[in-house]
């Protein structure tokens, strides 16, 4: 297939004629700030990830034709009965993710409880820990508490959160599916052989296996050193700088992200609609650096969480490619989502970013991204067994368009 990189790129008139809209309150979480490039900016580094700040969100769960039950990502177990895990209370829906230098101490857990606008706090310990062979950030949680921060499909299942407190591992689902770790397979770690007792993708920064707290003893993980916390009334970005200053030299990303729209003067009038100027984004050349470099790795392995230069997984080839344009890019999917604004599908262009919700065990979760090569085609890296090829775009469960900003990319942590 020629690689016409040139002639694609006469559409790159970076049309910013889009019309991306702040949303009342009760909207916020549905909303993408754009309030000009320099506050953009800013505001998109505190939201590390924007999974379902628009309206895709509810038409992508709509694709799935048939919802698969809880049951069909745990394995069967009789080792602990469902009721050794307490039942589910009210779920809490998460919003910042704290990992520290060290265990928090019970002050400095008093003190984020105290904040403005925080309704519930969870202790965990995090740390990457080897599972079958691949680094993989790692949860030690309380099975009966942890539960109701996850995703509603996960939260209800007894079944799934009995076998965490029997000692299983539960793995996101791309990590299972691509990662070759069969449902209800051992696995070893250097600590401790484990059972894949379910898939479940929680969505907290880029926790990809939970286990108990007692596993994750055995397993010499840091006790007590993450938090997760729910704030629904509160801007999730002025929280998180808050809780810097709590917790300095923490690490704290922002989940499921609250944004509070600034006050309007008259109901009615309508809101002020805010383009992006052609210098914030990827320039032309920028752009066909990119493009040439991702078509310069066409028949490239997928590995699960590989980068480069030979191995790709679909995030590690974005943003090797980016990479080689002098674009910094994010390294996981959902945060690759947050490098830049929303487009239209219709208004897509070479080098825009696109992103699909294919995940079962979380529908609004981000879990592939490839890169718009033009005319109706995409450029990835799409699973295990496959390589980097040009393929026609897919819209099933397609999650939305992003167009990329260096200066935000290069902030999104």
């Amino acid at each position: 297939m020629p690689l016409r990189v040139g002639g694609f790129l006469h559409e790159a008139r970076q049309d910013l004629a889009f019309r991306p809209r702040l949303r009342r309150p009760h909207l916020a979480r549905r909303a993408i700030p754009v309030i000009g490039v320099a506050l953009a900016v800013v505001l998109i580094t505190d939201l590390l990830v924007l999974a379902g700040l628009d309206g895709v969100q509810e038409r992508a769960a709509l694709d799935v034709r048939r919802p698969p039950a809880a049951g069909d990502y745990v394995a069967a177990s009789g080792q602990v009965p469902t009721n050794a895990v307490a039942p589910l209370g009210k779920l809490a829906r998460p919003h910042l993710f704290v990992v520290a230098p060290a265990a928090l101490k019970p002050e400095q857990v008093d003190k984020v409880r105290r904040q403005k606008g925080v309704k519930a706090v969870e202790i965990a310990d995090a740390a990457d820990v080897n599972l079958g062979g691949w680094r993989v950030p790692t949860m030690g949680v309380d099975p009966s508490t942890f539960r109701a921060f996850t995703p509603k499909k996960t939260a209800s299942s007894d079944e799934l959160w009995a076998n965490v407190a029997a000692g299983d591992v539960v793995v996101s689902y791309e990590l299972g599916k691509e990662g070759g770790l069969k449902l209800g397979d051992d696995v070893r770690t250097p600590g401790a052989e484990m059972r894949v007792g379910a898939y479940a993708t929680v969505g907290m920064g880029s926790i990809h296996a939970v286990v108990s707290r007692d596993t994750a003893t055995r397993l010499g993980l840091p006790h007590g050193n993450a938090m997760v916390v729910s704030a629904p009334s509160v801007d999730s970005a002025k929280l998180r700088k808050a809780l810097l200053k709590v917790l300095p030299g923490s690490q704290i990303a922002t989940i499921n992200p609250v944004v509070i729209a600034p006050p309007r003067r008259h109901i009615a009038q309508p809101q002020r609609v805010v383009q992006w100027p052609v210098s914030a984004l990827m320039s032309v050349p920028q752009i066909e650096t990119a493009l040439k470099a991702a078509a310069s790795k066409l028949g490239s392995r997928y590995v699960w969480g590989a980068e480069g230069p030979d191995t790709f997984d679909c995030s590690g080839l974005v943003q090797w490619a980016y990479a080689q344009a002098g674009v910094r890019m994010p390294r996981v999917t959902n945060q690759q989502w947050a490098t830049g604004p929303q487009v239209p599908l219709s208004q897509a262009q070479p080098g825009d970013l696109l992103f699909w919700r294919n995940d079962p065990t979380n529908p609004g979760y981000i879990s592939h991204v490839a890169i718009y090569w033009g005319n109706g085609q995409m450029l990835h890296s799409p699973r295990t067994g496959d390589v980097v090829k040009i393929a026609p775009l897919n819209t099933r469960n397609l999650a939305g368009v992003v167009r990329v900003s260096p200066q935000v990319a290069a902030q999104v942590r």
